[in-house]
């Protein structure tokens, strides 16, 4: 199973908040592996846990999972794509 990075994702000053810098999640991959199936799309809002796609490496289902609840701001993968270790997969806001 793979999980996100949280990390704190600062905006310019016009697209700064009154509460400050933005939290974000990106989820990287964390090996090679093909893009079995994309679950959500950008838009789309996650609960915790949630599955966002489902990897395939030697013959093996991987599920990607977001910790934080939000919307996924953006999808960076496709079904049929290969990704490599430290590939951004999505980004959850």
């Amino acid at each position: 199973m793979i999980t996100g990075i949280m990390s704190t994702v600062s905006r310019s000053s016009s697209g700064r908040t009154a509460k400050g810098p933005v939290m974000a999640e990106e989820i990287r991959a964390e090996m090679v592996a093909n893009v079995w199936k994309v679950v959500k799309a950008a838009g789309d809002a996650v609960e915790e846990g949630d599955t966002l796609v489902i990897l395939e490496s030697m013959k093996m289902e991987i599920p990607v999972l977001t910790e934080m609840a939000g919307t996924v701001a953006q999808m960076a993968v496709n079904e049929g794509d290969v990704v490599q270790e430290g590939d951004l997969i999505a980004i959850v806001e």
